[in-house]
């Protein structure tokens, strides 16, 4: 098989789960780059660096995502390390020239997550005005095509409801950006979302969409979505990542038991912030759907709903499970761990390998309607 592994960044404070379980997890530097090289070493392919600038869900301390990214491509030699950015918090012209910085540093080995926003707060905070749901992609959409432009254009120029660029500049004709970066046509650009405006933008602008942790059946909707309007446009359809939160154990009875005790020291208070911030994702779009929208405060533990993914269980049961994920569309697995240093190194040890030898599912004989189990309250596809 050839499924992808990336893997959080724990640049924030608190973890990956908004619990006070106990964890060696660590958000400095020093730690996230003693994990980038093991993950490296043990086959990871990707680090996604997340963007909080605010804390949220108890991550009250944060290294913004570009800056960690960029030292993190600097010192390995073969991960490929991707930031968090959200438009109308950064301007593309000058993010373009960074970001094609930051690949040449890595040689071709850094890009972005183009994130539209869900944290009112964040914006309105720092001075910038909040748009509705379906108006932030908008606006993400033409950034991304704005970056791209200056990436790959002499002179580029652009004139859209969001950003103008290469326009009344005394002594130029357009906007030049030199050195251009390493990657060919640019660097990747990966997407979050999972709305209805979510979806359309990735079939007309991401390299690939990742999509929140769910059943086979909800994940296989969004990319069957994704790729009609690929259809639709014309356009190639991205490649598809999936969230999910892994508790690999000896036995199915010792991962359930990890969960539920995540779950019963959930910090409530945070919990509860979180459910009402991400009112402003998917559940504030025209149709109520995307991010979020059917999620308990259990599955807001893990604030990417990775617990519904299912990857929570013994070797065996995880490897089948990446195995259905392959057969539904997934193309790259986002896992994220409760103790970072120790479970992402076994899971690199034995997940990885057993899935590159392992045979694809042929995807026809996949059932991929999935059972749902609750376990300590929260939703486990199984």
């Amino acid at each position: 098989m050839d499924t992808e592994f990336a893997y959080w960044v724990p640049n924030v404070s608190g973890g990956l789960v908004v619990s006070d379980w106990d964890t060696e997890t660590d958000w400095t530097y020093d730690y996230n780059l003693d994990l980038a090289r093991l993950a490296e070493s043990v086959g990871f392919d990707y680090a996604l660096a997340q963007a909080r600038f605010f804390g949220s869900y108890g991550a009250d301390k944060q290294l913004e995502a570009l800056s960690i990214a960029n030292a993190l491509a600097a010192q390995t030699d073969e991960l490929h390390v991707i930031g968090a950015v959200h438009p109308g918090l950064w301007e593309p012209g000058p993010l373009a020239n960074f970001i094609s910085t930051a690949d040449r540093i890595s040689n071709g080995r850094f890009s972005i997550n183009v994130v539209s926003g869900w944290f009112k707060g964040e914006f309105t905070g720092f001075g910038q005005p909040w748009l509705e749901h379906d108006e932030r992609y908008a606006r993400s959409s033409e950034f991304i095509e704005v970056l791209k432009a200056l990436w790959t254009e002499d002179r580029a120029t652009y004139d859209g409801r969001f950003y103008t660029i290469g326009k009344d500049i005394d002594g130029f004709e357009g906007a030049p950006l030199e050195p251009k970066p390493v990657q060919d046509p640019y660097p990747k650009v990966f997407q979050g979302g999972n709305s209805q405006a979510a979806r359309e933008m990735a079939a007309k602008h991401s390299d690939v969409l990742f999509i929140n942790g769910g059943s086979l059946q909800e994940i296989r909707a969004v990319i069957d979505d994704v790729e009609a309007y690929a259809e639709e446009f014309g356009t190639e359809p991205p490649r598809f990542a999936a969230n999910a939160f892994v508790i690999q154990r000896d036995t199915e009875e010792e991962s359930k038991e990890v969960l539920e005790g995540i779950i019963e020291n959930a910090t409530d208070e945070a919990v509860d912030a979180f459910k009402e911030q991400v009112k402003q994702a998917g559940q504030s779009s025209d149709e109520g759907e995307g991010m979020w929208a059917d999620s308990d405060f259990e599955d807001l533990v893990q604030y990417n709903d990775g617990f519904k993914t299912g990857l929570i269980g013994t070797d065996e049961q995880i490897v089948e499970r990446i195995r259905k994920l392959d057969a539904i569309g997934i193309d790259i697995v986002l896992a994220g761990f409760l103790d970072f240093e120790e479970e992402l190194e076994r899971f690199g040890e034995t997940i990885i390998p057993a899935i590159d030898e392992a045979d694809p599912l042929d995807p026809d004989e996949v059932d991929a309607v999935d059972e749902i189990e609750e376990v300590g309250g929260a939703k486990v596809a199984r």
